[in-house]
């Protein structure tokens, strides 16, 4: 056997086909296509501190390995699972060394899973950035408005990736059949991806695994079938792994089982993640989100709950906070629910992707100025403090959708009363 069989039989097929140029990129489109954001600047070299949050599988070490690569720029890599201070600092200073030997592109230095970085560690980047000594590119699945420092975080740019869609995660596969050293002289044939496809998630190195274990384990010819599949992963997947795998079907069960108000599988799952390893805060911070969007204004006090139960995880830890998560998820389990504010913003911003910018109208104009008054800013507007009941009938939303009901409070006691208190005021709105 020569080292490079060798080679090819301990690297996974996920690090095989590991695209190498922009070219060879699949999805993230809104990024790195050709009406991308971060196109042009990629084609010119021409790249600002970047943050890629997404979940796991979506592509962002590869995106950074090809802006390196196509920039022509030296990269040096971190993983905040692994680094210190010394660390970040021992990478800045060889950084600074190669940049004196280039002149205009200053090298690249990604880190992956940057959330998982202390608020010191963060700091310790800070300078390096603000003064151009190395350009940032950090990867995260975490919201980078909770996990980045805000000085930090004001000198990147943002950038969101989203889960692979179907068609891109058949061309995932399409490439490992054709391009692969291991798989493209293989007889395999296939014939049904539904399984593949959804057990993958949107997670292309999840799909990938997969498919090479189904692959690798049956003998030629291989035709491929959702039942094939899924009696070869059932027993693969089985262990909690908070890094990858399962940590977003657990985390979903977890979710869903307290929107359909079981509380015995909302601690069973909670109990897997905890003994799992799963990040505290993570499980915290996705009831904050549940508390707002799954039970609203039909318990406002499970938001408020919610958001304590995140603070105080945050400063006791485990394996105290267990005690303070379970009281929580029992009681957003057992919350009466409502989705109505979560599905209005929905509305909204559906209407303004539909509408644009519509002008605000006049009477709600702010008017600082003697011009701005003699243009008929903030005429007409009525305050409502000076009319009965601390209420005036007048249009708030411009000419264009005046009318329009984004917010349909559900069917649940506490917003019974909201629905009341807006029908006798808005009746051509709530009139029911």
């Amino acid at each position: 056997m020569n080292l490079y069989y060798f080679y090819l039989m301990n690297t996974p097929l996920a690090e095989r086909i590991r695209p190498q140029s922009l070219e060879d990129y699949i999805g993230q489109e809104h990024i790195v296509g050709k009406n991308g954001f971060l196109h042009a600047g990629i084609s010119q070299g021409v790249i600002p501190s970047l943050i890629f949050w997404g979940p796991p599988g979506t592509g962002k070490t590869t995106l950074a390995q090809i802006i390196a690569q196509e920039s022509k720029r030296p990269f040096f890599s971190l993983s905040a699972i692994k680094s210190g201070v010394k660390d970040v600092r021992d990478v800045i200073d060889l950084a600074k060394k190669e940049a004196g030997l280039f002149t205009v592109k200053n090298p690249i230095l990604f880190i992956d899973e940057i959330h998982r970085f202390s608020k010191s560690q963060q700091d310790s980047l800070l300078g390096a950035v603000e003064k151009g000594w190395v350009t940032l590119i950090g990867a995260t699945t975490e919201n980078p408005s909770f996990e980045v420092i805000p000085a930090l975080l004001s000198r990147c740019q943002v950038y969101v990736l989203n889960s692979f869609s179907k068609k891109n995660l058949e061309d995932l596969i399409k490439v490992a059949l054709v391009k692969d050293e291991m798989l493209k002289n293989k007889k395999i044939k296939l014939k049904e991806t539904d399984a593949l496809l959804h057990l993958s998630g949107g997670d292309a190195r999840k799909l990938l695994n997969i498919f090479e274990l189904v692959v690798t384990t049956e003998q030629e010819p291989i035709v491929i079938t959702n039942q094939m599949v899924l009696d070869k992963v059932q027993s693969n997947l089985s262990r909690y792994d908070k890094t990858g795998e399962q940590h977003y079907d657990i985390i979903s069960a977890f979710i869903k089982s307290m929107r359909g108000s079981d509380p015995n599988a909302a601690v069973y799952w909670l109990a897997r993640m905890l003994t799992g390893g799963e990040d505290v805060k993570f499980i915290a911070r996705r009831m904050v989100i549940l508390a707002a969007e799954d039970i609203g204004n039909a318990n406002p006090n499970a938001l408020i709950l919610a958001n304590a139960t995140f603070d105080a995880v945050s400063s006791i830890g485990y394996p105290e906070s267990r005690i303070i998560l379970s009281q929580c998820a029992v009681y957003l389990a057992t919350s009466p629910k409502s989705n109505a504010s979560y599905m209005a913003i929905e509305e909204a911003m559906a209407l303004v992707q539909k509408t644009g910018d519509l002008p605000v109208p006049l009477h709600l104009r702010n008017a600082p100025t003697k011009l701005m008054k003699e243009l008929n800013y903030g005429q007409n507007y009525q305050y409502a403090h000076q009319f009965e009941g601390n209420f005036i009938n007048q249009e708030f939303l411009p000419t264009e959708i005046s009318g329009t009901a984004l917010y349909l409070p559900g069917q649940n006691a506490k917003e019974k009363s909201l629905r009341d208190f807006l029908a006798v005021r808005w009746k051509e709105k709530y009139g029911y």
